[in-house]
């Protein structure tokens, strides 16, 4: 059949199929570059002089990557080695990103400490969530352990020193480090909590989101307690605890801050002191409170005025940060300092 015999409506049906392919072959080599240039971007090394090493860990919840920052230049003594700082992020977030948004690595450089920074594989949360709340299937021990796989394999192969480890996270990244803490609390000396949810308030994705919204608070009777966070928890053997909340948080509920210094007071068998105000020039004020144990603060709760769900103090070209909050980097390693000196100074 030749082309004039065609009606004009089935030329016109042609003309329109052959520009929609070329439109769409564009579109799919445009998003194939997007793709492309994402990953690339993501394996570039964030801003700074010092090294960022590719590793992987395999553990019981399969394989995960992740990347250990070192300072540039270091000059070690025979023998010494190095604090290291766990960092782990929230959803929607790659370790690159949360080092960029944090800017820890800086404290790193000035204060010569190594930083790991796990990677959630996207195939066990497509959120990109460390899987904090999911207890019942035993989902969220499996993936304890296997980050405990990757700091065990960052001791093993470089110069940190296993008695001075502290673990830090922002939202989900903060309930998996208090999980951390608590099923390894002997393997770590001080634990960071930003914008997360209580421990023991979530046992399941179906309880999870109700703990976010500060719905479900956790048991407070010290057997209950031992019950919902794990026998090895209790009874003095937690390490301190640092909480970062921002009042107006409106993803994680602001009440959770209270609820995991209670739950570690009760564990831990620490007392609230008095609340005081603390405000730095024009950044936010915070409402400070200490839980001590034999004069020792055992718990530290930082209530932040008027942040939402954001890293504090973080990098303002990055999400999930406010640049206008305390530096919640400088305060984290401030905390994790003074417990390593405590430490070092221990008999």
């Amino acid at each position: 059949m030749s082309r004039r015999s065609l009606s004009p409506l089935t030329r016109a049906y042609e003309r329109n199929l052959k520009a929609l392919t070329k439109v769409a072959l564009g579109n799919g080599k445009r998003i194939a570059r997007r793709v492309a240039d994402a990953a690339t971007q993501q394996l570039k090394p964030p801003p700074g002089p010092g090294d960022w090493i590719a590793g992987a860990a395999l553990g019981p919840a399969g394989a995960r990557a992740f990347h250990l920052y070192r300072p540039p230049a270091l000059q070690l003594q025979p023998g010494e080695k190095l604090p290291l700082m766990v960092m782990l992020h929230g959803c929607a977030q790659t370790g690159r990103e949360f080092a960029i948004a944090t800017r820890m690595n800086r404290v790193a450089d000035r204060e010569r400490f190594l930083v790991l920074y796990p990677e959630q594989d996207r195939l066990a949360n497509a959120q990109g969530c460390w899987n904090w709340y999911d207890r019942r299937s035993g989902k969220a021990d499996a993936e304890a352990a296997t980050l405990m796989a990757a700091i065990d394999q960052v001791l093993l192969l470089y110069p940190a020193d296993r008695e001075r480890v502290a673990v830090a996270g922002l939202s989900a990244g903060a309930s998996m480090a208090a999980l951390l803490a608590t099923r390894y609390p002997l393997r770590f000396r001080a634990v960071a909590m930003h914008s997360g949810v209580a421990p023991g308030a979530a046992k399941s994705p179906a309880t999870a989101l109700g703990a976010m919204r500060g719905r479900h608070v956790p048991p407070m009777p010290a057997t209950a307690v031992g019950k919902a966070m794990g026998a090895a928890a209790v009874f003095g053997t937690l390490p301190p605890l640092l909480i970062l909340h921002g009042d107006a948080d409106s993803v994680v509920a602001p009440s959770n801050a209270g609820s995991s210094a209670e739950v570690w007071a009760v564990a831990t068998g620490s007392r609230p002191g008095a609340a005081r105000a603390l405000q730095r020039g024009k950044r936010h004020a915070m409402r400070v409170t200490d839980y001590l144990r034999a004069g020792q603060a055992v718990v530290t709760l930082c209530e932040i005025t008027g942040l939402g769900h954001a890293w504090s103090g973080g990098a303002s070209s990055m999400r999930f940060t406010d640049a206008a909050g305390p530096d919640a980097s400088k305060l984290v390693w401030a905390f994790a300092a003074r417990q390593f000196r405590r430490t070092m100074t221990t008999p």
